[in-house]
């Protein structure tokens, strides 16, 4: 009987990806650039979150800390240029199809950005629960968002998202009192997958919360 040869093209792709993540987080290291790997499912407001956390990073910070984001999308310019327009450098990275950012890309998008006077560097990941989770993008930390209208069982339907990130911000906590969202299921099943994250309720159209968050992102960074 013939053998069959096995290529696990998954695992090969994957360790690979993992080689390239680490000579991005060199670079980054190198100039002294923290890099944000911010996740979700669309609609629930990254953009906005990373707006809200521009100003009040800045307004926390005399003098201001560099700031840049990389926007990532399959085929759109659209958040980068939201993004120009609050004042600080954007790069759009289109995806060309692919359902989540890799290493890969992030190193062809670095040349693109003048590192050093970047003290906090956002990536946009493309709007998706289960991809962005697979993949290291030589973050130095994983967050991802999610929306009070989207509900509180995600952590049941995908639980790898929520065992990489090390921080949840659950944004539009002003529709909490219009709907059956409970916060406490929320975290008690967000803890059970990772008891070590931090959760942050968050109101991008009213401001609540947005102070703990940033106070949070400053001391990832060392500021």
């Amino acid at each position: 009987m013939r053998e069959v040869r096995l290529i696990q093209i998954e695992e090969d792709i994957q360790a690979d990806n993992r080689l390239e993540a680490e000579k991005v987080r060199r670079r980054l290291e190198e100039a002294g650039t923290f890099m944000l790997n911010l996740m979700s499912s669309p609609g629930s407001g990254k953009t906005s979150l990373i707006l809200k956390t521009i100003e009040a990073v800045q307004s926390m910070r005399t003098p201001a800390i560099g700031m840049a984001v990389i926007e990532a999308d399959m085929d759109s310019q659209v958040d980068a240029e939201t993004i120009l327009d609050a004042g600080v450098p954007a790069v759009q990275l289109r995806t060309g199809g692919f359902c989540h950012v890799d290493s890969y890309m992030v190193a062809k998008t670095l040349p693109s950005l003048d590192l050093e006077p970047i003290d906090l560097l956002i990536l946009e990941n493309v709007g998706n629960l289960i991809c962005p989770a697979q993949s290291d993008t030589g973050a130095n930390s994983n967050v991802m968002i999610l929306s009070v209208p989207e509900g509180d069982d995600k952590p049941l339907k995908y639980p790898l998202m929520f065992r990489e990130c090390e921080a949840l911000v659950v944004n539009k906590s002003d529709y909490l009192q219009m709907g059956d969202f409970d916060m406490d299921s929320l975290r008690r099943r967000a803890k059970k997958l990772n008891p070590e994250i931090e959760i942050f309720e968050v109101s991008c159209k009213t401001g609540a919360g947005v102070q703990q968050w940033a106070e949070w992102l400053l001391r990832k960074i060392g500021r």
